[in-house]
């Protein structure tokens, strides 16, 4: 099949066209001329290639489309973007204007996908930023929501906070399988789909590659590969990434074609993908046929077999979708987030009283209402008070024990991070549950945020205050 549907109303061709190659274009500053890179386009289109995907950071890639859709409106396309602020708080006015800038370059009313990315979690301007993009949606301005980078537990939180998402973007490939675990499971849950980009790590994934020297990482290659050169050096090195290689090339030889078709069908048959990103620089139409070949390429048992035990030679990505964005390694194309961020805000209010004690505040009803700090800072100890899954006037998480218990955390990062901690400096948790029977969800989020670092704990269960809370957890750190 050709095309899925993303979401109802939303039909899209299962390989989309990612114009990121776009910002590489530009990295010298020259900017690609929108009308002459638009006429490019139409190869695609006429081969049924009429997604694309792009961002507000691609270069002048939402300019390309906007031109397109102004030069030839009768062409159907399907026009997805994203919006990567930057960190720190965001308001309604702050989501607005970036719908609007994203209208005007896609010349469009309407954005077919509007899909968004957050740098941190432990700041909860990314809960805001749905919240606002959700308004947009309801207002008609977005077709459909979605996101990019994010990983299980943050996703999970936000569908059952009732935000209507329906794609999540992430890195998903033969080096890099980490969303077909839990983020598929998530997704199959929710009926979320995944748009899978780097399948081809950059084109290292490919003949190409096979049997040539290891190559320098740096500046003579391009973003894609510099940034994909870091998977390869976390997942074992230049001989493993050759290993698998020479297996993808002699399952390619029996079916006559090439690697990349093998690695792009492999992710086209997994459950939770319903489209593919092969990136394009809209400067020629050659790949056209050999990408549409994944289509219709069949593999068998055998095949898939021998590709998942060279898989297995390979060192795991470490995390989950999208930490390459948020934790060390930073697998980019810099190595870091040099391109990306300029600075982290802290996530919170801090205030000092006359003793020099540290206060920081997150905005809750509660802490107005009854008198408290989220968090207590005196000289190296902190003390996070009773927190629970409550962002402003919202309750977060709906009636999920799970997604509460990972809101919480990221709220007691949040006032860590505010007072100068991290979470790696909590010495103690107390974890209070209303109903007993979420003990074992509760507890495994506790131990996905905190395996590493296994703190002091005690969970017990307890008449909340609040009959939509399930959760309440409390902390102790030591800097």
């Amino acid at each position: 099949m050709n095309t899925v549907e993303l979401a109802p109303g939303l039909r899209i061709a299962r390989l989309v066209n990612g114009l990121w190659q776009i910002a590489d274009r530009e990295r010298s500053g020259q900017k690609v001329d929108p009308r002459e890179a638009s006429k490019a386009m139409l190869p695609y289109v006429a081969a049924g290639l009429t997604t694309f995907d792009m961002a507000d950071h691609y270069g002048s890639a939402e300019e390309i489309v906007g031109a397109f859709t102004r030069a030839y409106p009768n062409q159907k396309i399907q026009a997805f973007t994203k919006w990567v602020p930057q960190p720190g708080a965001i308001s309604r006015a702050d989501v607005k204007a970036a719908v609007d800038r994203a209208c005007a370059r896609l010349q469009t009313n309407r954005i077919d996908l509007m899909q968004f990315h957050a740098w941190s979690y432990a700041h909860p301007a990314w809960l805001d930023a749905l919240y606002f993009l959700s308004e947009e949606k309801e207002a008609g301005r977005i077709a459909h929501l979605g996101v990019t980078n994010f990983d299980t537990a943050h996703l999970h939180i936000a569908l059952a906070s009732g935000i209507p998402i329906v794609s999540n973007q992430v890195c998903f490939s033969l080096l890099d399988p980490r969303a077909a675990g839990a983020m598929s499971d998530l997704c199959k849950r929710f009926g979320v789909k995944l748009l899978a980009f780097g399948v081809l790590a950059g084109g290292f994934l490919s003949d190409k590659w096979l049997g040539k020297p290891e190559p320098v990482l740096n500046e003579s290659l391009s973003w894609s590969q510099m940034k994909y050169k870091r998977f390869i050096d976390v997942a074992g090195g230049w001989e493993k990434f050759q290993a698998l290689l020479h297996v993808l090339r002699t399952v390619a030889r029996q079916h006559n074609t090439s690697i990349s078709t093998v690695a792009v069908r492999c992710m086209l048959d997994e459950p939770a993908v319903a489209g593919v990103m092969v990136g394009t620089r809209l400067t020629s139409a050659e790949t056209i046929d050999e990408n549409k070949a994944a289509l219709h390429l069949s593999l068998s048992a055998s095949d898939r077999d021998a590709i998942r035990a060279a898989q297995a030679n390979l060192n795991p990505i470490p995390g989950d979708c999208g930490d390459e964005y948020r934790k060390p390694p930073f697998l980019t194309a810099s190595g870091d987030l040099s391109h990306h961020v300029n600075n982290f805000p802290k996530p919170y209010p801090v205030k000092r009283d006359e003793q020099g004690v540290a206060h920081a505040l997150s905005g809750t009803v509660w802490e107005d209402l009854a008198g408290f700090s989220r968090a207590v800072r005196k000289g190296n100890h902190i003390l996070v008070s009773g927190t629970t899954s409550t962002h402003g006037s919202r309750a977060v998480g709906g009636h999920d024990a799970a997604a509460q218990a990972h809101f919480v955390i990221d709220k007691l990062e949040g006032a860590l991070q505010s007072l100068g901690a991290k979470l790696e400096n909590v010495v103690r948790t107390r974890i209070f549950i209303r109903n007993i029977n979420d003990w074992e969800a509760v507890a495994r989020a506790h131990g996905s945020r905190f395996a590493h670092i296994q703190p002091a704990n005690t969970m017990v269960r307890a008449d909340l205050i609040g009959d939509e809370y399930l959760v309440e957890i409390e902390a102790e750190a030591e800097v």
